[in-house]
């Protein structure tokens, strides 16, 4: 009697358990909230100004990111970043570079959002530059893009990334800004692997990508069109980019944007070379034409500190504006960046 006692015992624990499955199956999952942050800390030397040899420890950037996943294809991101007050007061403070809500449905290459969002540029670049930490790319550093604004998009990859792209629509005027009700600008992306390479990420692989931007401002269009060429391996990354960008019919902002930057991780060791060329030429004869010249070497300390000493030079087209911004356009910097 008492081996039947438990023997029903254990056929009813089994039962029990074969019936709690399907219902846990059915369970939605927990929320999964994760924390982390970034800073870039600088200390700058300007290497012209030998009067009052300007030089100055500072940190560049410094956010959290607060990112949310949870069930059925939805997620979030939260992002408070800092930057400098300014108009006569020199202190950080807080402000929302991020705030959005993602949709992928199952099955889907597509993912949806909306909120305040990434832009398709400038994400996309720096991720294939890697040296944010150095300084804005360049039509952020001439203020044609910016890296958020407020609207809705949606990104799509096939194939292993070897197709990506986004399109957005936005105020237009930048996460620093709101829109004037003028109208809003659709911004597009998109970029082909034509050749694998070691490194299978969005950004990898010999590329062709593409970015067209249109928009209505009060002073009228506001479009910005954009090529690049860019090759990535796990050791070398090698980029060229041609932008033009319209304000108006005869806005002074109007010129051209031509970058190339390279960079050669040594293999087998934890040092790479960075080197970066810049031209702005805006239109309106008051604004020269201006090169920048970036070189440097970067360490990566541990998976989280990275270290960089570099040189940051400007040069105008005429005498007249070289000796108006002498003591500024020659900088020795030495930067880090680390995440947490």
């Amino acid at each position: 009697m008492a081996f039947s006692y438990r023997r029903a015992v254990a056929v009813a624990v089994v039962a029990a358990a074969a019936g709690a499955a399907p219902l846990a199956a059915q369970a939605p999952a927990a929320p999964q909230v994760t924390v982390g942050g970034l800073v870039y800390t600088q200390y700058v030397y300007q290497l012209k100004d030998t009067i009052n040899h300007f030089n100055n420890f500072d940190i560049t950037r410094a956010y959290v990111n607060i990112l949310g996943r949870f069930a059925g294809g939805v997620t979030t991101r939260i992002t408070p970043d800092i930057q400098r007050v300014g108009a006569g007061d020199n202190s950080l403070r807080l402000r929302l570079k991020y705030a959005f809500a993602t949709y992928t449905p199952q099955g889907s290459a597509l993912t949806f959002k909306a909120g305040l969002i990434h832009t398709p540029w400038l994400d996309w670049e720096e991720a294939l530059w890697d040296y944010r930490m150095q300084g804005t790319m360049a039509t952020d550093r001439a203020g044609y893009l910016s890296a958020a604004d407020y609207g809705v998009g949606v990104d799509g990859k096939w194939m292993a990334d070897k197709v990506n792209f986004q399109f957005t629509v936005v105020n237009g005027t930048f996460y620093s800004g709101t829109s004037a009700g003028a109208g809003k600008d659709a911004q597009a992306r998109v970029s082909v692997r034509v050749l694998d390479t070691n490194d299978s990420s969005r950004v990898g692989g010999l590329r062709v990508t593409g970015y067209a931007g249109y928009g209505r401002a009060l002073a009228g269009d506001r479009n910005r069109f954009i090529g690049m060429i860019s090759y990535r391996s796990k050791e070398i990354t090698l980029a060229g980019e041609a932008a033009v960008t319209q304000d108006g019919v005869l806005s002074a902002t109007n010129g051209h944007v031509y970058s190339a930057f390279g960079v050669y991780k040594f293999p087998q060791a934890k040092a790479a070379i960075i080197a970066r060329v810049d031209v702005l030429h805006r239109q309106a004869g008051a604004v020269d034409k201006q090169t920048r010249f970036i070189g440097g070497v970067s360490y990566q300390l541990s998976p989280n500190w990275r270290l960089l000493a570099d040189w940051d030079y400007a040069n105008y087209q005429t005498d007249i504006l070289n000796a108006a911004n002498d003591a500024t356009r020659s900088q020795a910097l030495f930067q880090t960046q680390f995440t947490f």
